[in-house]
Parts: structure tokens; C-alpha cells; sequence
């Protein structure tokens, strides 16, 4: 699994934000704005960087594990979650681990769907179940 820490920057002042960056700044504790890429100006002892999101999509490998089918055939599964951040803000304060919290949403749902088929039916809708 990926690694999702982004080393935060100091306040020096001046925060150059990269493209496809975004900085969830906060003053004194609460949140206050996020910042888009370009040229900002903060108050060193103020303001603080207390989040930064990668904005591009990333791809999440999602280890192997079971699912057991309507006819209580076990199959193992693994595959992959492409993932792209839209609201900053949410991330930084809806889950603690966005990225564990998406990996273990995504393999509830293939478990759930391969329950409700059969063994032979998983096989015929290989492709559909790719998507």
C-alpha cells in the first residue's frame, strides 16, 4: 500500500504551492483556507501548513484476499484503485487514514458484490467486474 505522508513545509512567511498541490492551512488550531498553487503570503506564528494533498489521481494496489460466492466457493481477489482527491478539506478531517479508509471500502464492496453471484456467473462477467 502506498504511502500517503507528504512531508509538510515551514512557514516562513512566504508558501510557493506547487502544481497539482493544495495546502490545508490553519491559525491557531482551527482551519482557516486552503491554499491553491501559486505565491501566498502567511504570518509565521499564525498561520500553519497543517495538511498537503496530492491532487493528481493515484494508483492503490489492493492486496489479495477472499470472497465467497453465493454457492460458498471461496476466490481470491486482488486488483487496483485509482483514486483522485477533490475536496482537500474533507480529506484532512473526515477519516484519519483517507487512503486505509478507500482500500477497505473498495474491498467490502468486491467481497459484498462476488456474494451475491455464483462461481460460474463471476467467471462469465470477468470483464464487467474489471470496471
Amino acid at each position: 500500500m502506498n504511502s500517503y505522508k507528504i512531508k509538510l513545509p515551514k512557514n516562513l512567511g512566504i508558501q510557493i504551492v506547487p502544481e497539482q498541490k493544495a495546502y490545508v492551512v490553519e491559525r491557531l488550531g482551527r482551519y482557516v483556507k486552503t491554499l491553491d498553487p501559486g505565491l501566498h503570503f502567511l504570518l509565521p506564528i499564525v498561520y500553519k501548513v497543517r495538511y498537503v494533498h496530492l491532487l493528481k489521481e493515484q494508483a492503490i494496489l489492493i492486496t489479495t484476499h477472499t470472497a465467497i460466492t453465493k454457492d460458498n466457493v471461496p476466490i481470491t481477489l486482488d486488483g487496483v484503485l485509482y483514486i483522485k482527491i477533490i475536496d482537500p478539506v474533507k480529506v484532512s478531517y473526515g477519516v484519519e487514514n483517507p487512503i486505509y479508509a478507500v482500500v477497505q471500502l473498495a474491498q467490502t464492496t468486491m467481497r459484498s458484490e462476488l456474494g451475491k453471484i455464483t462461481l460460474d456467473k463471476a467467471l462469465e462477467e470477468r470483464e464487467t467486474l474489471n470496471l
